[in-house]
């Protein structure tokens, strides 16, 4: 295998993107700035009350590898569609913005994934997603050499949810360790750190990266200062980037801390996808030798540009970016 920067394993989903007000939320019972789980039937309801919407590949890790590639690094995605044409447009999409996808589509079971994007106008998304196909990713699906390949194994903690996902991020996880590689997590959303805290505390235990927004690791810890979460994840022992939304983030490794001021001057017009992209800065920072405050800082600058537009691809030039304000 070449060499690879950072490999994510994830949810493989088509995202749609519309403008919608609260009373729309409210009348379909959906809470802003929230992630819902929805079925097949919910989907198609939900979609067809939506109104004008963008779609594109998506999915969380999806979208941080998205962002690295976007950066100039080496990226590689494994995650399962069907052999359907969203995961024919999800395939194509991935593959032609640089990042190596080489999961066999499943010839069976549920339909590729979708993630109903409602933005209200304050920016705030709420996600509605049917994870289809996504599920059904296996430890077969985990090539050790691909895992081996990678400076950093990307961990989305949406997908851990099925047995065989999880046995899925199990052997990735034995894989890399045993390349002398790195495993980072993200714990991707308070809802999954509500249902698998006491689960997600001993993966983070095992993982070398940690990635959290503030909700996310005061629930991790059920602590209500985020002082007290700092100092939970400092006894974990791992190196963290904890996000904090205009607050900018902190990295904490061991006695170190680093506090990185999110960027100036930025016009917030969705939410979707900041973390991804902060994500995407740190480890492409990370992976090409930068200092711990340079990686938060090319998260803060990948995830300034995520929020100032729709949708959670990056549309400025990243690298012209970091390259301006960092060198």
């Amino acid at each position: 295998m070449h060499e690879i920067d950072v490999v994510g394993i994830g949810n493989a989903i088509v995202d749609v993107l519309s403008h919608a007000d609260d009373a729309f939320l409210d009348k379909h019972g959906l809470t802003k700035g929230g992630m819902m789980l929805i079925d097949d039937d919910q989907a198609r309801s939900l979609y067809a009350a939506m109104g004008p919407g963008v779609e594109i590949s998506g999915g969380s890790a999806a979208n941080t590898m998205a962002g690295i590639a976007a950066l100039g690094a080496r990226a590689a995605f494994i995650g399962k569609v069907r052999d359907d044409q969203l995961g024919e447009v999800f395939a194509h999409d991935i593959r032609s913005i640089g990042v190596s996808f080489m999961t066999p589509p499943a010839l069976e079971g549920a339909s590729t994934g979708r993630c109903l994007i409602l933005v209200t106008p304050d920016a705030q998304r709420t996600m509605n997603t049917f994870l289809g196909a996504g599920v059904g990713l296996t430890p077969e699906d985990i090539n050790p050499d691909v895992i081996q390949a990678a400076q950093v194994t990307y961990l989305e903690g949406y997908l851990w949810d099925p047995e065989n996902a999880k046995n899925a991020f199990r052997k990735a996880v034995e894989a890399a360790h045993a390349g002398g590689r790195k495993v980072a997590l993200s714990l991707s959303d308070s809802f999954c750190v509500d249902r698998h805290r006491d689960e997600f505390r001993e993966l983070v235990e095992q993982v070398d990266i940690l990635f959290a927004n503030e909700a996310e690791i005061l629930s991790l810890y059920q602590v209500d200062q985020f002082d007290a979460a700092l100092q939970a994840v400092r006894r974990a022992n791992t190196l963290a980037a904890l996000t904090r939304s205009e607050k900018g983030s902190v990295i904490l490794q061991g006695d170190e801390v680093h506090v990185i001021d999110a960027e100036a001057g930025v016009t917030l017009v969705d939410t979707t996808g900041a973390g991804d992209l902060y994500a995407a800065g740190f480890l492409a920072g990370y992976t090409t030798g930068r200092t711990l405050p340079e990686c938060g800082r090319m998260g803060s600058i990948a995830a300034a540009e995520a929020i100032s537009h729709m949708g959670a691809r990056p549309q400025a030039d990243l690298k012209a970016l970091v390259a301006a304000k960092l060198g």
